[in-house]
Parts: C-alpha cells; structure tokens; sequence
C-alpha cells in the first residue's frame, strides 16, 4: 500500500451484500483482526449509519464521520459533509481507510489507489450492497484464502487489489 492516499476495506459476500438492517450480516473473527491490524494508526473514513453501527470512536484510528446531517455529533470523530472535507481532515499516516458504507463506497471507489476485500464465498440475504468493480480498472495483486470462519462457517480469502495503471 505504500504511496496510496485512499484505501477501502470492505467484506462482501459473493451476491455484492455487504450489510443487513445496520449491521453485517455476518460474524467473522478472523476478519475482524484483520480490519484492525490493516486500520490502526490510521484515519478511518464512515458515513452516518457506519459510525452508529459502530457505536464509537474505535481506538487508535483517527475517526472521520461524512454527514449532510447538519449538526451531528460524533463524540471523538471529526464530523465533515463531503469526502474531500474527509481526506483534507486526516491526521494520521496514509493511506486513510474507506470503511463504509454503500454511498461512501460509491464516491471513494473512482478515488481508491487500493482495495483490501474480504470476499465471502456464499451468497448471504441483505439490504446493502458494495457498489460495482471495474474489474478492468483493478488488479487483483494478493489473494489468502481461508478455511470456513465463524458461526455461519463461511469460506472467504483476503484479497488486495491494485489500481491498475495500464490503462
């Protein structure tokens, strides 16, 4: 990841699901540390319905809530309305995390230098999508599968993908 200013990270099941009335629809450990280890020490980039699936200001990340909502609060985040304000906002070393959620998705997607995707080989039922892959424009550059994880047993692999500059 060196050199990218913007990075998403997100789990997707195999259907492009990536979330179920507010939160995941899934529980998977591994991913989870993942998503720490890859996020800590850097700027974390949410929308208004992530942050309060969350709950708080995770520990050490930088937290920057996106929001038209005039006047909300996000008690230890910084609170701006656009995802320029958010890259303007961060503080901690690059790249800054994209984390969600669909919207925020969609406008950091064309941004993205890479993208870190937990890819859920299952379909699995939801109301919120990732947005579609320009999969001409990406390059898949590291692939780690894993065995089923978590309750539901769900086979996935970490994969990283790279803006492909060829074009």
């Amino acid at each position: 990841m060196a050199g990218a200013r913007l990075a998403i990270i997100v789990a997707v099941a195999a259907n492009g699901t990536i979330g179920a009335a507010g939160t995941l629809p899934w529980r998977l450990p591994a991913d989870l540390r993942r998503f720490r280890e890859v996020t800590s020490g850097h700027a974390i980039v949410m929308g208004r319905r992530t942050w309060a699936s969350i709950g708080r200001a995770l520990p050490e990340r930088q937290s920057i809530v996106v929001t038209r909502t005039p006047g909300f609060a996000a008690p230890g985040a910084d609170v701006v309305r656009s995802l320029d304000e958010a890259l303007a906002a961060v503080r901690r070393p690059l790249p800054a995390f994209c984390i969600g959620g669909a919207e925020l998705y969609a406008a950091a997607l064309p941004r993205a230098d890479v993208l870190l995707v937990t890819e859920i080989a299952r379909a699995i039922d939801g109301d919120t999508a990732f947005p579609p892959i320009d999969r001409g424009a990406w390059r898949e550059i590291a692939r780690e599968p894993h065995a089923p994880d978590g309750p539901q047993a769900l086979p996935f692999a970490f994969v990283t993908y790279a803006r492909d500059d060829r074009r």
